[in-house]
């Protein structure tokens, strides 16, 4: 039995069968579509989701609480265990930095337990990658803070490759202007992004079309992967496996021996960047960003 809990939150886009495999304790952060009640990320069905984007309903994300934090890390803790926390970037979301204040008053109230926590600076499955090299580590019998220093050694060395299809979500959140949203729709622009090392969403460049596109994620991982110290990709998406199946065939042709793990780009993240969006997740030779 494992000594400790590796706690994440649902902005890691992880399929639900490693979810259950690795045992993670995923805490949910909260949707809104068009303003009705708010609903736990877990609860939404993902082809509805994106259907209602597509239709015109607007959505918006809320931080996991800290009452949901405190509900579940300390249920961990009277059963005698430790806690990983391993969490959504704190420059994207609040929920980071509700995580850790909850885990500060659960160390005062129980010093003899260990509560670590990990600001991945990532998203999607740039985080979900993490999560997964923590339970891979767990499971080879590493102690917590083996674990924990390990993740921190590579953080910033997960790059994170994102295109989206549809460029009013992005003037939706502020990202691009109405009028760039109208210019690149008609002229078939879609954006490069990456997630920089402070956590942040930042636009690296532009192609034409969607091919271009999948081709340009694949040429950015081709250029700087370090797939012998961690042999798999991560791809995540809004609805559009077909691209990614393109995207997986590109990397596998190249990398015949390269996990490629494929998932759902959940509500949380898929608010912002609306259905056909792709992200692709590896550790890189360089720091992301640089």
């Amino acid at each position: 039995m494992w000594k400790f809990e590796i706690f994440t939150d649902s902005s890691c886009d992880l399929p639900q069968e490693m979810i259950e495999q690795y045992n993670l304790q995923v805490m949910q952060l909260e949707v809104n579509m068009d303003n009705q009640p708010p609903v736990l990320n877990r609860d939404i069905d993902i082809k509805s989701f994106y259907a209602q984007l597509r239709n015109g309903v607007n959505a918006k994300t809320s931080a996991v609480t800290p009452g949901f934090f405190e509900e579940h890390m300390k249920k961990c803790v009277l059963d005698g265990k430790d806690i990983l926390y391993i969490g959504f970037s704190s420059g994207l979301s609040t929920t980071y930095n509700n995580g850790v204040m909850i885990m500060k008053e659960l160390r005062e109230e129980f010093p003899e337990r260990k509560l670590l926590d990990i600001d991945t600076l990532c998203a999607s499955v740039g985080q979900g990658l993490l999560v997964y090299y923590a339970a891979l580590l767990r499971e080879s019998g590493a102690d917590i803070e083996e674990v924990r220093d390990k993740i921190e050694a590579i953080k910033n060395h997960i790059h994170h490759q994102i295109t989206v299809d549809d460029l009013f979500f992005l003037k939706r959140g502020g990202r691009i202007s109405a009028a760039t949203a109208i210019a690149g729709s008609v002229l078939k622009i879609k954006p490069i992004i990456h997630v920089d090392k402070e956590g942040r969403l930042q636009n690296i460049g532009n192609v034409r079309g969607r091919k271009a596109a999948i081709k340009e994620l694949f040429a950015k991982l081709k250029s700087n992967e370090n797939l012998q110290q961690l042999n798999y990709v991560f791809i995540s998406h809004s609805d559009c496996l077909e691209d990614v199946n393109i995207l997986a065939a590109m990397i596998k042709s190249e990398y015949a021996d390269v996990e490629v793990v494929i998932s759902d780009i959940g509500p949380v993240i898929g608010a912002h960047t609306g259905p056909g969006a792709i992200a692709m997740c590896y550790l890189g030779k360089t720091v992301k960003g640089e």
